[in-house]
């Protein structure tokens, strides 16, 4: 069958054999048996950050179906031991229903909870690395399953050791520590504090940050929805880059003779002396807009310009195609090469 189904994109051609999981014991059988027969091995969730060939996967691909979450009181905080397919905004939606924060900011984005580790998955100033505290996994290397705790887990932003070794581990659950309490961590982005009509460093309600981010990600085509044709993608598409002082020194002098002296580049230090920017504002400046692409296959949403979109007729090669021309631009005219955020599934960005 057409992997495109299985993913937000809705593109992707045939897998060579399916494997639907619902236990861990299944996932890491079948996972097994495709490492010793020397199978090609594709394992898939939510199916929402993977760019999968118009040729589709030639060995199996194992989906992961496991559902359930178990709950340990902790004092302050609850423990919470998440199965890997089961669905990440359901599982924020209960957490802020029952007075648990920690992944509140994280509403509204699609897939399962065992892809966030891989990624470090962010959004409105959080990201799971500051909840996580250990990750259960299936090791190909080991034939094993194994513990990794927070430090083992490697987290950067938008990446992880899952991320930078990919095809070792096998996530099979997550373990969260969530505060009790009903309100938000201090909000750390500027434009869901105003929002919410409080101060940068302030809190809300749980259930009010959750239908804050709401309204913002939809209002940007960031929450799959059938009726939405922008949200037909992998969410953000690039990462923000992140530069070293003399690096964005010198993005500063591109932009002030491309675009004038008042120009102002976003600038977010970081703990460890780089600089992250904004490959949103790099992309505009470029000379992409929103829409930019064809209306009727592949184009830039008319919502967010971070977001490559599948208009109903498109192809996985139209996709690389408009995303290597932005990458492309934004490199001719800032001299800045902006990386792709999603997984590549049967062919390469590079």
């Amino acid at each position: 069958m057409d992997l495109a189904s299985r993913t937000t994109l809705r593109l992707g051609g045939p897998a060579g054999r399916l494997v639907e999981a619902r236990t861990e014991e299944e996932v890491v059988v079948a996972v097994a048996a495709a490492d010793a027969a020397g199978e090609p091995l594709l394992v898939l969730a939510g199916g929402s950050n993977v760019v999968i060939a118009d040729a589709g996967f030639p060995g199996s691909v194992v989906t992961i179906e496991t559902t359930g979450v178990e709950r340990v009181e902790g004092g302050e905080k609850v423990l919470l031991t998440v199965q890997a397919g089961e669905p990440w905004d359901g599982f924020v939606a209960r957490a802020v229903a029952d007075g648990l924060g920690g992944v509140e900011c994280l509403s509204g984005i699609p897939g399962s909870c065992g892809a966030t580790p891989i990624q470090n998955v962010g959004a409105y100033g959080q990201e799971v690395a500051e909840t996580i505290i250990g990750v259960r996994a299936y090791d190909r290397q080991a034939g094993e399953t194994v513990e990794l705790d927070r430090e083992a887990c490697g987290f950067s932003y938008r990446s992880s050791v899952f991320k930078r070794k990919p095809g070792r581990w096998v996530v099979l659950a997550v373990s969260f520590a969530l505060e009790r309490g009903g309100e938000s961590r201090p909000l750390r982005y500027v434009e869901l504090a105003r929002s919410l009509g409080v101060s940068v460093g302030g809190r809300a309600p749980l259930g009010d940050v959750r239908e804050a981010v709401l309204v913002l990600r939809r209002g940007k085509g960031m929450v799959v929805a059938d009726d939405d044709p922008d949200s037909v993608s992998v969410g953000s598409f690039f990462t923000n880059p992140i530069l070293t002082g003399r690096e964005f020194r010198a993005l500063e002098r591109r932009v002030a003779e491309r675009l004038g002296e008042e120009a102002r580049l976003p600038r977010y230090p970081e703990a460890d002396g780089r600089v992250k920017t904004s490959a949103a504002w790099l992309i505009e400046r470029a000379g992409f807009t929103r829409g930019h692409g064809d209306p009727l296959t592949i184009a830039i949403s008319s919502k967010h310009t971070l977001a490559l979109t599948n208009r109903g007729a498109g192809t996985t090669a139209g996709l690389v195609a408009l995303a290597r021309e932005i990458a492309d631009g934004v490199e001719a005219a800032f001299g800045v090469r902006l990386e792709p955020e999603p997984v590549f599934v049967g062919h390469a960005w590079a």
